[in-house]
């Protein structure tokens, strides 16, 4: 391995390691989940397996007096603190379409004071695909194509579905929703609730999101159609050249009752919402590389005042992210 590949598996591992003790195993095997993966959606050597199509940036981020009063977080200290960013297109394929009603991704990570990290991931929709590593697991077997047909087994998929409602929540969200105009004019939710602990002890659980200040942009289908395949990296440049990037970083604060520890149930419409700060997009990579290639974005990567919730989603992903990490190395990492 190089020097390269050596220092990113490490720092996976050194992430697995520091979540593990605090967190019960993964149900799911993560080579079996992986492989599993692969299997429904096409092995793409070098390119992440889900997000494949993507593109580094920078920005900064600034947090404000109410995220402080909420956090004792270094991020929300009020000084510009560093942030490597990834933006992408959901799923596995690096030739996704830029011009389908799907998936949009903002991963995060956030170089604090003291060595400290704050990484995370973010979808544009208010839901993920599953609640448990169970059952997406479930989802994505019930999804892999038969070798005969090249398609997947129509009985199995409904089956499952059926069983599984919640698993159809985030498919209906996007075909609701326009096409994106742009990674910089749509929302980004975490969909996992955290809790967030300030000077006093006191802990507030919340789900977050983040808002583009220029507000929400959509493509007509004739737009859409006119795009092409391809517009959304060159768009992005252009509107970063421009200063037209940025985004409020939002957290809507659970009450009582509220469900904490499932990502296909977001939280009751009209919850409070606190701005925690600003993300200004500042540069974006030329090219295939950037700062992001080797980041796993895991989100149980997080700052002191920042605490998981019981969501079963988040624990199960750092052991899979890990191992995704060292099959791209070995294969040869690749950005887009």
């Amino acid at each position: 391995m190089t020097q390269l590949m050596l220092t990113a598996v490490a720092a996976a591992a050194a992430t697995l390691t520091s979540t593990a003790f605090a967190q019960p195993p993964a149900p799911v095997d993560p080579n079996t989940f992986l492989n599993q993966f692969e299997s429904t959606f096409g092995k793409f050597e070098g390119y992440r397996r889900s997000g494949a199509k993507g593109i580094c940036a920078m920005g900064e981020f600034v947090g404000t007096a109410e995220a402080r009063a909420l956090s004792t977080a270094s991020a929300f200290s009020g000084k510009a603190v560093p942030v490597i960013v990834r933006f992408s297109v959901g799923g596995a394929n690096p030739k996704a379409p830029d011009n389908a009603r799907s998936q949009r991704n903002l991963a995060l990570q956030f170089n604090l004071p003291n060595g400290e990290q704050w990484q995370m991931g973010n979808i544009s929709a208010p839901v993920f695909g599953a609640a448990t590593p169970e059952q997406f697991f479930g989802r994505l077997a019930s999804l892999q194509p038969d070798p005969a047909t090249k398609m997947p087994d129509a009985a199995k998929v409904k089956a499952f579905a059926e069983a599984n409602p919640e698993v159809l929540l985030q498919g209906k969200y996007f075909a609701s929703q326009p096409v994106p105009a742009s990674f910089g004019a749509v929302n980004y939710w975490g969909v996992h609730a955290f809790g967030f602990v300030n000077a006093s002890g006191a802990k507030q659980f919340g789900k977050w999101i983040f808002e583009p200040v220029g507000g929400v942009q959509g493509l007509s289908d004739d737009e859409a159609k006119a795009k092409g395949p391809s517009f959304l990296f060159d768009d992005l440049r252009q509107r970063v050249k421009e200063g037209k990037v940025a985004f409020n970083f939002n957290l809507e604060l659970a009450q009582p009752g509220d469900k904490l520890d499932n990502a296909t149930v977001p939280l009751p419409e009209g919850r409070k919402k606190v701005n925690l700060g600003l993300l200004k997009i500042t540069s974006v990579s030329e090219d295939a590389g950037g700062a992001c290639l080797t980041i796993t974005y895991n989100p149980m990567v997080l700052p002191k005042g920042v605490e998981p919730s019981a969501d079963p989603m988040l624990a199960a992903r750092a052991a899979p992210y890990a191992v995704g990490l060292g099959r791209r190395l070995t294969e040869g990492a690749k950005q887009q």
